[in-house]
């Protein structure tokens, strides 16, 4: 089930990211961004969802928001051992439906290029690569995928 994240999961939402994103600390040289984000800022602005399983708890979450005319991913991630079973694809597609529903043509989202992985993914999903740049300190991909 995936569901508005609420203040009482803030602390499961940051041990899920320090497991998603770990192994990238080492390739990339530093916690990539995810792994330092304010969490309860953004579940207090509504801008994360979380999934999870019955008797299982937290699975996964995603955040997202508007910018400008399309919906931007900022960020997607699922705990190790629940990876491989279709949640990070359940939450993307979770935000492209919310974008739709606003009427917005687009979903955009970035993620860093030494996180080869998520490059194929993210094609796999229909998402095409808009550009290469550093932002933050971070080599970065952009995609985006048409809605319309």
């Amino acid at each position: 089930m995936i569901r508005k994240a609420v203040a009482a999961d803030e602390a499961a939402i940051r041990a899920c990211a320090e497991q998603a994103y770990a192994r990238y600390v080492a390739v990339i040289g530093r916690k990539p961004a995810p792994m330092v984000a304010d969490y309860g800022a953004q579940i207090a602005a509504g801008l994360v969802h979380v999934v999870v399983s019955e008797g299982e708890g937290l699975q996964g979450f995603i955040v997202f928001f508007l910018k400008n005319t399309a919906m931007l991913l900022e960020n997607v991630a699922v705990r190790p051992e629940a990876a491989g079973k279709g949640m990070g694809r359940s939450l993307t597609a979770y935000c492209e439906a919310e974008a739709q529903r606003l009427g917005l043509t687009a979903v955009r989202l970035y993620t860093n290029e030494k996180m080869v992985e998520n490059l194929s993914i993210y094609s796999r999903l229909g998402y095409v690569e808009t550009g290469r740049r550093i932002k933050d300190g971070f080599n970065r991909v952009f995609f985006e995928k048409r809605l319309d």
